[in-house]
């Protein structure tokens, strides 16, 4: 219980009244005084400004008679001065006037607050300008000193109106002055009274004031007594408040140690989960490996065998020789395809992109998604008639949508209906994840399945997470086409509830038709035929950093007829460049130490633009992106001699043909 409450029950409602009533006197007489204060003080600040105005008024009228006086004695002296024509006369003459000018000057200073009065001095002003003139001219003759020279002017600038005019002009302000002076006194007098009578006011407030005060200083000290004997009585209540004070602090004290003891044991469990979660990533990743060393092995075993049996056929029988040898190659086939897979996940994978459309890819590989679902689903398919291209690699772009419906039938248990959609949107900035505005195409895979709960809707790109049961997938899929997407200038949405479905969709910018239709130029000849390539020892530079491959790449141009020159970096290229002008064409690797393959692409693209440029890659790493690869021919390792061969010539072709090699970013609006 508060001191309040104890004086509220001392002195009951009558108190509490009396005590109200004397508040809200004190307060008016408060305000009451505070306005008559202000009021005498606003009436004080007023009769003073009346005072300074009767005191500028008196300065005034003074100021205009020592003017008038300054003119009578200049003109006295002027009139003496004509007639004896003494320099002494004439100096007072001067003097004199020019003193009546500093003073019309300084009373111009002194009215300037007034604007009826300083209209009156500028003509004043301008009247004395005239008269001095008429006077120069007397002054001016007796300062020839010819006798009686200046008498005519003199008289005659005695009968001139520009000095009554002069003289009138100042009585003028004068009176005005004057007037004014007699409304200043009146008002200063109605001031002096009402600070008079404001005073009285304050006195007799004064008187009140105090009489309140005892009235309150008696009523204080009943309450005090009152107050003091309803001490006594809330003691116990404060002790009772302190020990039920006590017994919630105690409580209070249990409940923090049991909220922290539940935190405690949620970051437990959150670092639990966590740790779960990343077993069960290292479980994945450990199937992965498996799986792959798994395929490699029984590559190897293929390549290993083939070669083994066909060397051991090469002097018996040349047909199984050959045979063995081609399934070698058939094993280090899906060893590569396998690889290239590998980096797809990675989003090293260098892409091939060129102009195609979503729509007729869909529609050409239905007979695949097919056989890669089931009989028991349904596909669906929404195309549009008057489709859009994008720059893409048309093999990665097949592999996401298989990659897709595949989901879909395991989301779909291998039974129900799959729709894809080809659809032509146009996106506002940062509509779907941070893509830019333009068009854009959307290709998109729907299943009736069974959804995917919205915990795990966010984590589904993540690599190695996957809502399937162990042994059914290693969360790589969505990953992949993630990395492919985005590398491609894209993105992925997914929309899913829970019991109906999901829909993802890959989308990719429109490309430009000016990229699309230099990417369908093909080099012709005059003759109109395809052009053809005829080595005759044509001189190639190799740029390869590992010497096996260097040597298997020089050893089949040397196959199909070319002049390999072999380096191991960009820096050598270079110099060979500058000593060779034969060279035609470059190869080179991407991934190479000291200088990149880009880098040296550029490199030869400013100081040699008549060389044509090969890349030949297994993996692109931090060497380049999209846009410094795009547009390039491109030939990934392992590579046969016949794919060596179409590549050179299609790199030979873009060279004569002059067709510019257009970037990532061109090839997208």
């Amino acid at each position: 219980m508060s001191d309040e409450d104890l004086d509220g029950r001392a002195e009951g409602p009558s108190a509490g009244w009396r005590r109200g009533w004397a508040s809200i006197g004190a307060i008016l007489a408060t305000l009451a005084l505070i306005g008559l204060v202000t009021m005498v003080t606003l009436t004080n600040q007023a009769r003073d400004r009346a005072l300074d105005w009767e005191r500028h008024t008196y300065d005034v009228m003074l100021l205009t008679r020592t003017v008038d006086a300054s003119i009578a004695r200049s003109e006295a002296a002027l009139g003496r001065y004509v007639l004896d024509e003494q320099r002494t006369t004439g100096t007072i003459y001067y003097n004199e006037w020019r003193l009546a000018a500093r003073q019309i000057d300084q009373l111009q200073k002194l009215v300037n607050r007034d604007g009826a009065q300083a209209t009156r001095v500028d003509e004043l002003k301008k009247v004395f300008e005239e008269r001095g003139a008429e006077l120069a001219t007397a002054a001016a003759q007796a300062a020839r000193g010819k006798e009686a020279g200046g008498v005519p002017y003199f008289y005659q600038a005695g009968m001139s109106k520009t000095g009554p005019a002069l003289r009138g002009k100042l009585d003028e302000i004068a009176r005005n002055e004057q007037e004014a002076l007699r409304q200043r006194m009146a008002e200063t007098s109605m001031f002096a009274q009402q600070a008079d009578q404001l005073t009285n006011w304050l006195s007799w407030i004064g008187i009140f004031i105090a009489i309140a005060a005892i009235a309150l200083g008696a009523a204080a000290f009943r309450a005090a007594s009152q107050w003091l004997a309803a001490r006594r009585e809330a003691d116990d209540e404060f002790r009772r408040a302190g020990a039920l004070e006590y017994a919630v602090a105690e409580r209070t004290r249990e409940l923090r140690e049991a909220n922290e003891r539940l935190r405690e044991e949620a970051a437990e469990r959150a670092a639990a989960e966590a740790q779960l979660h990343q077993v069960q990533k290292m479980e994945a990743v450990g199937q992965l490996t498996g799986g792959i060393a798994h395929d490699f092995n029984n590559m190897l075993a293929v390549i290993v065998g083939g070669l083994d049996l066909a060397k051991r056929k090469l002097g018996v029988s040349r047909e199984e020789a050959e045979m063995q040898i081609d399934h070698a190659m058939e094993g280090a086939t899906r060893a590569a395809a396998l690889t290239r897979r590998l980096l797809a996940f990675a989003r090293s994978e260098p892409l091939l992109p060129k102009g195609i459309a979503p729509a007729a890819l869909v529609r050409n590989m239905l007979d695949l998604v097919d056989r890669a679902i089931g009989e028991r689903i349904v596909v669906e398919t929404r195309l549009p008639v008057d489709a859009w291209h994008v720059w893409a690699d048309s093999s990665q772009l097949e592999n996401a949508i298989l990659n897709l419906c595949v989901n879909a039938r395991d989301a779909m248990g291998g039974e129900g209906t799959l729709i894809i959609g080809v659809d032509q949107v146009a996106l506002k900035d940062s509509e779907v994840g941070k893509l830019p505005s333009g068009d854009y195409v959307r290709i998109s895979v729907e299943d009736s399945g069974c959804g995917i709960p919205p915990e795990h809707l966010a984590r589904v790109a993540e690599p190695f997470f996957t809502t399937k049961p162990v042994g059914k997938g290693t969360g790589l899929g969505l990953s992949q086409i993630f990395g492919f997407a985005r590398q491609s200038g894209g993105d992925i949405a997914i929309q899913s509830d829970v019991g109906v479905g999901t829909i993802v969709s890959i989308l990719l910018p429109r490309a430009k038709e000016g990229t699309l239709r230099q990417s369908a130029t093909a080099p012709v000849q005059e003759g109109g035929a395809d052009p053809q390539f005829l080595p005759d020892n044509m001189a190639i530079l190799v740029v390869e950093d590992d010497p096996r491959v260097s040597r298997a790449t020089t050893g089949a141009l040397k196959e199909l007829g070319y002049d390999p020159v072999a380096c191991s970096g960009g820096t050598e290229a270079l110099a060979i460049l500058e000593r060779r002008r034969d060279i035609a064409l470059v190869i080179t690797d991407v991934m190479m130490p000291e200088m990149t393959g880009p880098q040296l692409a550029r490199a030869i693209a400013e100081l040699y633009p008549h060389v044509a440029l090969l890349f030949v890659t297994g993996f692109v790493g931090e060497a380049g992106d999209a846009d410094e690869l795009a547009g390039y021919d491109i030939v990934r390792k392992p590579f046969t001699i016949p794919v060596l061969a179409s590549a050179v010539q299609a790199a030979l072709a873009r060279r004569v043909s002059g067709l510019p090699v257009p970037s990532a970013t061109e090839a997208a609006e």
